[in-house]
């Protein structure tokens, strides 16, 4: 019987690191073994600033996993998250090298590293690139172009880059912790492959990726990426306005935020209702006296302003209104009460919350959204023809060589 893959995803986040262990059985789906969310150290706003803190953590949380399941990870498919990551477009062009002029697998990767030969700046680094489309002979719209005949080949590509010191941080932490790194993603697009379908991706769909420190953006059409951009801003500072508002504990703010609040300050007020309410947490504690609309009123703001700079963005590829799947929400924070209905407000257009899919045992939560698309991208590297990670198709997909080289000591 042939033996079942062992597969990692790990997403560092700002708040907290989630790790998803599961096996693959040949023509099985992925079934969870291990699913465990940590507090997080050593990580600002997504970017790893202390290596041996988050190390550290990395480390005791393995040896927990190993406790527990008898399974000593060693590999793993790992995040990459911060508003230092960027995404551009460019285009590469060759002479086909064939005499026959037929395209071949060859010719396919030159054009997708002439693609990648850019000018940056100093520090700025780049590790991946997604193809969008091949010209052949001015010819566009071509999805696959092996096996195909032409004098000129070009291919538009869309290419992911970061500021080095902070990609190297990251996987140093992972080295330092005893593990090997076998693919690193940009958060949203991890999180995409785990709540989109390829209907929506072909149709035109945005995920929004609300973490703690940070809010990513993959926008998608016609099967490819077209955008991505992380935002540095996230649920915490919500808990933070929340805390100044209302001038309570960080920690206290958060469990109001989490148990009282709603994206929604109108409509909350009740007949015969109090301005202000009084709640015990818990039964040692003193009783909070807050007014719930202050506290939603504070929400709703500063999520419209973390959903104002989604905005932004999706204006500077004029898809403004323009997504006919809509938007996706994920992350711990799409679980704030009456989100969608917020973002349907501020977006006008479909909206909903993207839960994890495609693993057996696995709790359906938002939060998990990023481990579980590490985990499945891993998946489809190990099956024959796999698709990259964000839902590129077949074929083009497949010849896109990742480029991270620089991610080793």
């Amino acid at each position: 019987m042939p033996k079942a893959n062992i597969i990692t995803g790990l997403d560092i986040g700002t708040g907290n690191i989630k790790i998803l262990v599961a096996s693959k059985e040949p023509g099985q789906e992925l079934q969870a073994i291990s699913q465990i969310k940590e507090n997080s150290s050593g990580v600002r706003r997504g970017v790893v600033v202390g290596v041996e803190e988050a190390a550290s953590v990395l480390e005791n949380i393995f040896s927990k996993i190993k406790e527990e399941t008898g399974f000593k990870v060693e590999s793993v498919f790992v995040n990459i998250d911060g508003s230092h990551l960027f995404s551009l477009p460019s285009r590469g062009t060759i002479a086909v090298s064939r005499a026959d002029q037929k395209i071949s697998e060859e010719d396919i990767n030159r054009v997708l590293q002439a693609a990648q030969t850019i000018s940056l700046p100093l520090n700025k680094e780049i590790f991946n690139a997604f193809p969008q489309e091949f010209i052949i002979d001015g010819e566009h719209g071509i999805k696959e172009a092996l096996g195909l005949q032409g004098v000129r080949l070009e291919a538009e590509v869309l290419v992911l880059g970061g500021f080095a010191p902070y990609l190297k941080n990251l996987s140093q932490a992972v080295l330092n912790s005893e593990l090997q790194v076998s693919d690193i993603v940009p958060s949203p697009i991890a999180a995409a492959r785990a709540v989109l379908t390829p209907r929506q991706k072909e149709l035109g769909v945005a995920v929004v990726d609300i973490g703690a420190g940070t809010t990513g953006l993959a926008v998608f059409e016609e099967g490819d990426l077209i955008h991505l951009a992380i935002l540095p801003m996230g649920s915490t500072n919500i808990t933070n306005d929340i805390a100044m508002g209302l001038k309570l504990d960080i920690d206290v703010a958060e469990r109001v935020k989490v148990e009282f609040g709603s994206c929604l300050a109108k409509g909350e007020k009740k007949p015969g209702s109090r301005p202000k309410e009084k709640i015990k947490l818990t039964e040692d504690e003193e009783p909070l006296v807050f007014s719930r609309k202050a506290l939603n009123g504070i929400i709703e703001d500063r999520t419209c302003e973390i959903f104002e700079e989604v905005q932004k963005e999706l204006k500077k590829i004029s898809k403004e209104k323009l997504l006919p799947a809509g938007i996706v929400l994920t992350g711990g924070g799409a679980k704030l009460p009456q989100i969608v209905e917020l973002a349907k407000r501020e977006f006008k257009l479909p909206c909903r919350v993207g839960k994890p899919r495609g693993i057996s045992d696995l709790e359906e939560d938002p939060c998990f959204a990023t481990a579980c698309g590490l985990a499945l991208g891993g998946a489809d590297s190990i099956e024959e023809n796999p698709p990259v990670l964000g839902g590129l198709g077949k074929g083009m997909g497949s010849k896109i060589k990742r480029i991270f080289r620089f991610f080793l000591p």
